[in-house]
């Protein structure tokens, strides 16, 4: 016994090969060109880009006005307690203490102070082991030493004074005057230690070859981030604050000498300065910006750096670069690749989908297999799906299908009544015809017959009711609704006629008995739309008008001689066809279930409404009334 062989197939999601292949790859590139590009770009490349010379030195120049503001807004918010008197130098041990308070909230400032009138200060000091030290005297505390107090009037605001040195350290003092009933009475006054600033300043250097510096009172140099070790060697900590000309910094003192970098257009028009310097043999960048308010002279911060830093780091940054583009490329390539192939299979059924759209169901080819699982059930679902669709199709005329498609389906299936032209047609002697026909002939016969008729009614965008017997029933007029129906009828008539005179011409050729066609035509209101109940809907159409066309298509039974094809129509579709010459009246008849007469017009099989200067054409004949 042959043993089956299995079918079972190896599936993989299609969210995992994406996911994970394209994820894969596009994340290797990207990481590869990021990781390169922020390693290289944090080793100083800053050097080279406006962007970065513009961000290192504003951040610099944020965390110093940051520091400062904090001091200052100190001094301001404590302001009002003493313009009101809620605290004063009157009241020590009280405003010893909400001093103390305000030290503690605030770590920028060292010491705050305020001076009486007398020259009496009442102050807090912070020593740098952080311990807490109360100033009851007039001798001024550590950052107040100043030469000479600022000169505040009543109006002025918070006034930074120069820096001062003290044996404890230097410091900058900023200071508010203490007004009440319009009279200065006294000044408060805070002072931050540079002590704090270096770490500022330390924290911005960003490397060994990478220095930052604060220059005050236009050219001491009062902050140093390797005062300890200089980049050209030596250690210049016992000389600050000093001027940049006697520092010990050799870069520094040829900042006469330095000549402006015109590359860095965009960092200027911002206010900051990059030059070049050269000092000990060795080429420099140096970065400079100006810091007002903070003092009684401008602030000037910079950094410098080896200009050979520069070199390297570009190297470094275009090898990264080339490395991530080579990557980035490579990865494009492969994603791409499993882009067309995962992609394959729905381009095949779009293309099979669009023949599906358009009900061209004989030219749509069954979706293969795939290894992909979603894809693979799509196959199945969409072969399937056009099995029964073709299915569905052998009993629902494709012209109908079609129209309910395009114009939503439920919505315009439902029944209403509209203005409407049926036509009905009825093989004269079908039964006496078909009795010497097997089962199969007859079919064959009816098929070929059918396919004449519906394909004159699909040319004229009418709608195939349904096949009764040998017969046919369709209307005009819906589900799309159209003024000219009646005419959209009768030419209808009139190809099934040249149709089917054909066909006889070949059946007799054949020999082949010919066969004849009574039709008949009638124009008015009747129910098209679903009928039925639970699940056996049928669309139609159903009232009078229905009943009259199927009467006048009896009637054409009386018309003698037997013509090739009978064309009999009622009045109401007559009156409906303003070009239409090639009729005659054949009399008012009373047709089978109605009350009263209608007025019966034949009409020429093949005749031309559009023929203006056309014969009136002679009926056969016409039965009495």
């Amino acid at each position: 016994m042959t043993k089956k062989r299995s079918d079972r197939r190896i599936m993989l999601s299609l969210t995992t090969i994406v996911g994970l292949g394209f994820g894969a790859f596009v994340a290797v590139a990207l990481g590869l060109v990021l990781a390169l590009s922020i390693s290289a770009n944090f080793r100083n490349t800053f050097s080279l880009l406006n962007d970065k010379t513009i961000l290192s030195t504003q951040a610099l120049e944020t965390q110093l006005r940051t520091h400062f503001a904090s001091v200052e807004n100190a001094i301001i918010g404590l302001k009002p307690y003493f313009d009101e008197g809620t605290i004063g130098i009157d009241t020590p041990e009280r405003t010893l203490q909400d001093l103390s308070i305000a030290l503690k909230s605030n770590k920028n400032i060292t010491t705050l102070a305020v001076t009486g009138p007398d020259g009496r200060r009442l102050g807090i000091y912070r020593a740098p082991n952080g311990k807490l030290w109360r100033i009851n005297s007039d001798a001024p505390p550590p950052g107040m030493t100043m030469k000479r107090l600022p000169q505040l009037g009543a109006d002025s605001p918070a006034t930074w004074g120069a820096l001062v040195k003290h044996e404890v350290g230097l410091f900058a003092n900023v200071s508010v005057p203490l007004v009440r009933d319009g009279q200065v009475i006294g000044m408060l006054t805070a002072a931050t230690s540079m002590e704090a600033l270096g770490r500022i300043v330390s924290q911005q250097d960003e490397g060994l070859d990478n220095t930052v510096f604060v220059l005050a009172d236009g050219e001491q140099v009062i902050l140093h981030s390797d005062a300890d070790w200089l980049q050209t060697g030596g250690s210049i900590r016992d000389n600050l604050p000093a001027s940049w000309q006697s520092l010990g910094d050799p870069v520094l003192a040829e900042m006469a000498n330095e000549e402006t970098l015109e590359e860095f257009q965009k960092a200027a028009d911002l206010g900051i300065e990059v030059s070049f310097v050269k000092a000990n043999n060795a080429d420099y960048i140096l970065m400079k910006a100006h810091l007002d308010g903070f003092s009684d002279k401008p602030w000037t911060v910079g950094q410098y750096f080896l200009s050979a830093t520069v070199s390297r780091e570009v190297r470094r940054l275009a090898g990264s670069m080339f490395v991530g583009l080579g990557a980035l490329v490579v990865s494009v390539l492969i994603a791409f690749w499993m882009g067309r192939r995962v992609a394959r299979p729905l381009k095949y059924l779009a293309l099979q989908s669009k023949r599906v759209g358009t009900l061209s169901l004989n030219e749509v080819e069954p979706l293969p297999r795939s290894r992909v699982a979603e894809i693979d059930q799509v196959a199945l679902a969409f072969n399937s799906m056009v099995e029964g669709l073709k299915a569905m199709n052998t009993y629902v005329p494709r012209s109908l299908f079609i129209k309910l498609m395009r114009l939503g389906g439920s919505s315009a299936a439902d029944a209403r009544e509209a203005d409407l032209t049926v036509l009905f047609t009825d093989i004269v002697g079908f039964t006496a015809l078909s009795e010497h026909l097997s089962a199969e002939e007859t079919a064959r016969l009816l098929n070929d017959h059918f396919a004449i008729l519906v394909e004159a009614v699909e040319a004229e965008d009418g709608t195939v009711d349904k096949f009764l017997g040998d017969g046919m029933l369709a209307f005009f007029g819906a589900p799309d609704a159209r003024p000219d129906h009646a005419e959209a009828a009768i030419r209808t008539a009139r190809r099934i006629a040249v149709a089917l005179t054909e066909s006889n011409r070949k059946a007799v050729a054949e020999g082949r008995p010919p066969m004849s066609l009574r039709i008949g035509i009638h124009s008015g209101p009747a129910v098209v739309g679903n009928v039925g109940a639970l699940d056996r809907w049928n669309y139609t159409v159903v009232g009078d008008t229905v009943n009259a066309a199927e009467r006048l298509q009896t009637l054409g039974k009386e018309v003698p001689d037997n013509p090739e094809v009978t064309i009999l129509a009622s009045a109401a579709t007559v009156a409906r066809l303003p070009g239409e010459r090639h009729h005659r009246a054949v009399g008012a008849h009373h047709l089978r279930g109605r009350s009263g007469p209608i007025e019966v017009y034949w009409l020429d099989p093949f005749g031309s409404p559009e023929l203006e200067a056309a014969e009136p054409v002679q009926a056969p004949g016409t039965a009495a009334e």
